[in-house]
This record gives C-alpha cells, structure tokens and sequence, in this order.
C-alpha cells in the first residue's frame, strides 16, 4: 500500500545560456515540460531513450544543476514547494541519488574507507560492520573492501555505489541507470532491492534503460522523450505486442525490445 506523496513535478522546464563565438549567447531548452510523483511505499519507472532528460530531472530534483542553468515549473516534497537551494540541504539527508557515473568514486581512496564513511554519515554505530554487510548484500566478496575504484569491473563499481547510496534512511531513492554492466541475475537482485525498499516505505525513482525488468518491480511506469514526459502507463499493459497501451510511443518503446522483433519507433 502506497502512503503519501513524496515528490511532485510539475511542468519542470530547465534551459542553459551558453556562449558561441565572442558574446553571442544562445539558450538551449534541455527540459521542456517534465512530470512526476512519487508516493512513500512505491517504484515509479523514468524510461525513455538517451538524451530524453532523464538524468538531468533527477539533478534538477537535488538542486544541483549548473550556474548557467534556468529553471522553471513547480517542485514539490512532502507537499510543499521547494526552491534548488532548499532541495540541495534534502540531498543525502530525505533524498539519495544513486549516480549513473562510475566516477563518482574517490579514486584515491579504497572502497572499505568510502562505505564506512557512507556509513558514519547514515549513523551506522558500527560503521566497519555496516559497510562489510552492505558489501555483501550486494554479491562483493570481503577483498573488494581493500581495493581502489580502478581495480573494480563496471558492475562490481555499480554494486559499491548501490551500498553506499542505500545505506541512509532517505526517504526518497533517485536511482540513474543502476544497472548496466551487471549480468541477468544481478540486474535482477538490483531490482528487486529496489521493490524492497519501497516495500519499507521509501519512494524510489529508478531511471533506467531496462524496461522489460522495470515493469516487474515498479508501480507506474513514466515515459518521457525530447525533454518532455508523455505518457504514463500501468506495468499490467506492459505484455504481449503491447497493444494495451496507449500512446504509440510507449508502444514503441516495448516493441523494439529484442523479445518483439527490434521493431523501430514509429513518429508520434
């Protein structure tokens, strides 16, 4: 069962002023017109293909977007407005990104020291067996703790930010593309994770390519292209030819997964 609305979107719109030869400075719209809501105790599913402005909803939601950027449109937690410098003191504290860069690790530092650190801050009172826990919950053997980030595979470095981003009680997880690189069974167990925590009563954005494995944990399903959302479906209609759902893009979408024939989107 669902419990409150956590965050809402409404008519998001975000531009960047750049500057092209000498002072001649031009806007680009990045976001056009982006919705969402999530509710405590559900998973709603961000798909759309690269470029759509997935990603960048989620930093427009943290505040942490560029100085150059404009925004405008209606941000919403726990039922009240929130400006970017507000949304900015929610990050790591009711609000958790699970970064799509690998690179987000301190590449200096080992994996242990940076998960017991995650830890500490997540009020862990025991850090040290907090973050080895953590570890292996996500399927990583004791010696990655004493390894450095580039001595990690893809996945193994998604599985390390995956611990660390999950280890708070945020109410809120904004997962960007959480599984790539990681083989069928683990993808699996990351989505599962995922249900898991809306489950206990957190709300989880997961951005994702994934769509097949999308519509078995989440909720809504919320389609969105060319910086703009425009649809959102029912994982149920998510089967066969997809002929229950509605708007010929998400059609689409489904149709050109590999199951059904690689069909190309159509214009819409």
């Amino acid at each position: 069962m669902t419990g409150p609305e956590l965050l809402s979107v409404e008519n998001l719109v975000v531009s960047f002023r750049q500057y092209e030869r000498g002072l001649r400075r031009r806007t680009v719209t990045a976001l056009s017109g982006m919705d969402l809501a999530v509710r405590a105790g559900e998973v709603v599913a961000l798909v759309g293909a690269s470029g759509a402005g997935k990603s960048l909803l989620a930093h427009a939601v943290l505040g942490m977007l560029p100085p150059n950027a404009r925004e405008t449109g209606l941000v919403r937690f726990d039922g009240e407005p929130v400006a970017p410098r507000a949304r900015r003191r929610l990050a790591g504290r009711a609000i958790t990104i699970l970064p799509q860069s690998v690179t987000f690790l301190d590449p200096v530092a080992t994996v242990g020291s940076q998960v017991r650190r995650s830890a500490r801050l997540a009020g862990a009172a025991a850090p040290r067996v907090a973050a080895a826990d953590a570890l292996a919950r996500r399927g990583l053997e004791p010696d990655v703790a004493r390894r450095y980030p580039h001595e990690l595979s893809g996945g193994m470095t998604r599985r390390v930010l995956l611990a660390m981003s999950t280890m708070g009680r945020a109410r809120l997880v904004l997962a960007d593309e959480p599984t790539p690189g990681l083989p069928a069974d683990t993808v699996r167990a990351v989505l599962a994770d995922f249900r898991a925590l809306a489950d206990e009563g957190r709300g989880v954005v997961l951005i994702t390519h994934e769509l097949a494995g999308a519509v078995e944990v989440a909720d809504r399903v919320v389609i969105c292209r060319d910086g703009r959302t425009v649809d959102t479906a029912d994982p149920a209609d998510f089967t066969g030819d997809g002929a229950c759902l509605t708007h010929p893009y998400t059609r689409a979408l489904w149709q050109a997964l590999p199951a059904h024939g690689f069909r190309l989107p159509v214009e819409a």
